[in-house]
Order: C-alpha cells, then structure tokens, then sequence
C-alpha cells in the first residue's frame, strides 16, 4: 500500500474515534496497522486471543487487545526518502522551575530507594518519574513519523484506544518473541550515553544489575511449566537510541502454546522495570511512586498471529520452493521510552534501576538522558 494511503486510513480511523495501532518492529521496514473495525472494546483474558495486546505495569489491571479478525491490517515499506521536513518550535517554553521541584521529589525517591537496599528490604528496585512537556502541535501521527525516522532500531508505535487515549513509544527491549515452540527474550540493565562506539567500558554498578536481571530471569523461566532447552549468550552492549544498555540474548523451547500465559507471567514484569525480589519491589514502588505508570512498563505487541514460513530458495527441489509453512507467532516489546498524549500534552515516562551503591543525583540523570528518545520528536 503507498505511504500516503497508509496515514489516510490511519487519519480516517482516528475521526472515527475507533481502536488503532501503528507499529514497526525493531530493523524492520515493513510499517503496519490494525485498524479495529467497530466500537467494542475487546479486553485481554488468557492469551489466546488473536491481535495487538496492550498491557499495562499493574498485571491486575486492565490489558487490552486490539484482534485481528475483527481489524482491517494494512502496511507499506517505509523509507527515509521523502521524509517532510519539521518545524523546530513543536513545543513550548519549559517549566525550568517544574524540572527542579520534579529533581528534588526523585532524588529523595531514589535516596529511599537506596536506604531500603542498605537495610537488606530487597536488592534492586527501579524508580520511575513522569514529566509534562507542552507540545504546540500535538498530532499523534505526525510525532509517529519522526519517531519512525529517527529509532530505527526500536519498536516504534502509535496506539490509540477511546479507554487508553493516546500512547507513543520507542521502546529498545523485547519482552518476549514465541515463534512456532522456540522463544526468546533479553536481559537489559545499565545505561549510558552512546558516544559513537559500542566498544564501552561499565562500571561496577552497572555489571552488577545487570547480572541480578540475568540470574532473576533464568530462575523465573526454570519454574515455567513447559519451559526447556535454555541457553544465553554473552552480555554485550546493546544501543537504543542515544543510550548503551547491557544486554544478554536467552532463548528456550516451550512444549505448548498452552503455557504462553504462564511464560509471559513469569517474564512480566521484569526486574528492568520492576527489581528484586519481585513482590517487595513492587510493594514499595506502589506504595513511594508519585505517579502511577499506567500503560509504562507494561507491554505491547503481536499475539498469537499466523505467519508464513517459505522454504528456502537454495534448496535443490525447485517444487519445494513453493511450499509455505504458518505457525503463530507472538512478539511482545517492553513499554518503555514511551509517552501519553492528553489534552496538548505529552506525559513522558522514564526510569532506572538502583542498587546499594547508586547515587541520587546520577540517578536523576540517567532519567534526563532517557527523557531525550521522547523529547528528541516533540522539541527537535
């Protein structure tokens, strides 16, 4: 489908006032939409449902799906050819004023944080904040086109729900990836400003946090049902955007499609986003946060959709070329790097995992520097 008709579908289904979402996977071209064809709302019970899922940080609450029998799916190939060129001035004057008081509530936010771990409560625990930036023209799709340009190796979306409102994001962090039985995911912590290289140097703190997500991870995926053959890579550095994250690749066989609930349960919410332990980290998340996160830190992406496998063309039988498999494949993306759209503003969500040896004020700035992904397509 041509670009132009793509965006006129997506505009059309947004004067409807209908349930949308337009995404493009990390390093993929291939720009796609659901486009939910009536008004009812279709709420996530078991994971075999069909579709685009939207979860929110609190597993209690509310996920939604968008499904695909009951969506028009459309897409194009996108090119960074024809981009239309941007205002500079997409945002008003910034609340200097507002930034200090929001420095001074999370630095006190993280210092608790920090005193905690000290006094043995948990090991890990990651503190968000959310900051409001005035956009002078907030048009969801425009912002979702310089998102697209700009995180090319990210999982970049457009979703809008008449329940959830508006929600955009570039998040860098797989969740989890279900092809036929053999899944995937990540274990990502620790971050830096990326400098033109990935060859990086990470400090005693970083490496630490990301070994507790690690470990965390593979104790969680040995007491699935269903879960075998496990397998990690080495860590490495990963690049999101304008950051550097530790990352190391784990992968596993899943004996049913029947125990995809109980492995995203496991997996969700990570200690990237939450801590560990898991349960007293959330305690005190729920109970010290001063914003609720709502859909940030939850999850989002495909479910359980057909797709078609090709043999491969180098195969001497020429008849066997033609023959085409479909299995059900699901791909979930962690909603980080995201941002809400309300009323001609964006609520952008950021955070960072602390440890014993963390420090308030780098703390406050490792969520500056992740506020840029969002703010880079609203100011620049």
């Amino acid at each position: 489908m041509p670009e132009a008709d793509f965006y006129q579908k997506v505009k059309s289904q947004i004067s409807e006032n209908r349930a949308f979402v337009a995404y493009r996977k990390p390093g993929e071209k291939a720009v796609k939409a659901f486009l939910q064809s009536d008004d009812k709302v279709y709420k996530v019970k078991d994971l075999s449902e069909k579709g685009f899922i939207f979860a929110p940080f609190k597993t209690e609450a509310t996920s939604y799906i968008i499904p695909s029998e009951k969506s028009e799916v459309i897409q194009f190939e996108s090119s960074l050819e024809g981009m239309e060129k941007e205002s500079n001035n997409d945002f008003d004057n910034f609340d200097f004023e507002q930034l200090e008081e929001d420095q001074k509530r999370h630095e006190n936010l993280v210092q608790k944080g920090i005193d905690a771990i000290r006094a043995g409560d948990f090991k890990k625990v990651v503190l968000a904040r959310s900051e409001r930036v005035q956009v002078l023209d907030p048009d969801a799709v425009r912002i979702f086109r310089k998102l697209l340009h700009k995180y090319p190796q990210a999982m970049v979306y457009v979703w809008f729900h008449p329940e959830t409102g508006y929600w955009l994001g570039a998040t860098p962090e797989t969740l989890m990836k279900l092809d036929r039985n053999r899944f995937e995911t990540m274990a990502l912590a620790g971050t830096q400003v990326y400098k033109g290289t990935d060859d990086v140097e990470w400090g005693v703190k970083e490496i630490e946090e990301q070994g507790f997500v690690t470990d965390y991870i593979l104790d969680m995926l040995e007491g699935v049902q269903g879960v075998e053959q496990v397998k990690t890579s080495g860590a490495y550095s990963a690049r999101a955007g304008n950051l550097l994250h530790i990352c190391t690749d784990i992968s596993g066989r899943l004996k049913s499609q029947e125990n995809l609930k109980d492995l995203v349960n496991a997996l969700h919410p990570t200690p990237a986003v939450c801590g560990l332990p898991k349960e007293k980290a959330l305690q005190f998340i729920h109970e010290n946060e001063i914003q609720p996160r709502e859909f940030y830190s939850g999850y989002l992406g495909e479910l359980n959709l057909k797709t078609e496998h090709k043999r491969s063309s180098n195969r001497r039988n020429q008849e066997n070329q033609q023959f085409v498999s479909i299995s059900r494949q699901t791909e979930l993306f962690v909603n980080l790097r995201c941002m809400k759209l309300k009323d001609g503003n964006a609520r952008i969500f950021v955070g960072g995992g602390i440890t014993k040896d963390s420090n308030a004020a780098d703390e406050w700035m490792e969520t500056v520097n992740k506020s840029q992904t969002m703010k880079a397509v609203l100011v620049k």
